[in-house]
């Protein structure tokens, strides 16, 4: 992502690269020089960035937020798989600098978002199902989109017609697993160099509605993360999200 994103902001009118870091030597990128990450804190003092973007892994994605928030240069951050102790140390940082986190930048899965919680509204009782595919090198498990669209299908749950009930996420079934009311079924699939693809099936007894999400290439998510880091400069410190960004809401 971050090469990605590098290329996507050399092909922009309103961005350039100031910076790029990595824990492991690479070289340059699109002319770009990539950096020691250890440096990062007197990079940011030396060049003033606008905004950074973060593409890396959760300990290393709160250690260079911290450098931001001492620097004063607000954070984007498509990282995922925080643990609390991870998302406390963003939110700290966020009293300090604007902190734009978001598990998933591509305009599809904010429209996707909106569709399912419309969609479980709508339907009330019926099953739903949560199918998501990476790569063979993704991490977290679910994906941080995947658990995103499963806090949609609860708040759509809440607020439904049959509101009330806690959500029973089951990984995966194995055995004798009749599927139980009230039950979501959530499933992870890694395998080749796939992208990403995000499913939500909500099913009754005579029907039933699919909608997926497929991203073709990880550009679509450093084209929103520049979005973001676009949007964010200038804002108050704090919390936000992409949908922020978009100017509307899951």
């Amino acid at each position: 992502m971050g090469r990605e994103v590098i290329r996507a902001a050399t092909a922009r009118d309103d961005a350039a690269v100031g910076l790029a870091v990595n824990r492991s030597e690479v070289g340059e990128i699109e002319g770009v020089a990539v950096e020691r990450a250890a440096d990062l804190p007197d990079l940011l003092a030396a060049r003033e960035p606008d905004a950074l973007v973060d593409f890396t892994g959760p300990d290393s994605s709160v250690e260079y937020v911290a450098a931001c928030a001492e620097a004063g240069v607000p954070a984007v951050v498509g990282t995922t798989g925080f643990d609390h102790g991870g998302t406390a140390a963003l939110r700290e940082a966020a009293a300090e600098i604007p902190v734009l986190k978001a598990a998933n930048f591509a305009r599809g899965v904010a429209a996707l978002r909106r569709a399912v919680r419309e969609a479980v509204t709508a339907l009330p009782g019926y099953d739903v199902e949560l199918t998501e595919t990476h790569h063979n090198g993704k991490r977290d498990a679910p994906s941080g989109t995947a658990k995103s669209l499963l806090d949609d299908v609860e708040d759509a749950l809440a607020g439904s017609e049959t509101g009330g009930r806690d959500a029973d996420l089951v990984h995966g079934r194995e055995g004798d697993r009749p599927r139980r009311r009230g039950e979501i079924g959530v499933h992870a699939r890694r395998a080749g160099d796939i992208t990403g693809e995000h499913e939500v099936l909500v099913a009754g007894d005579h029907e039933l509605l699919s909608l997926t999400h497929r991203a073709e290439s990880r550009g679509v998510f450093a084209e929103g993360a520049l979005d973001a880091a676009a949007w964010v400069v200038g804002r108050e410190a704090g919390e936000y999200d992409f949908f922020d960004v978009i100017g509307d809401s899951p």
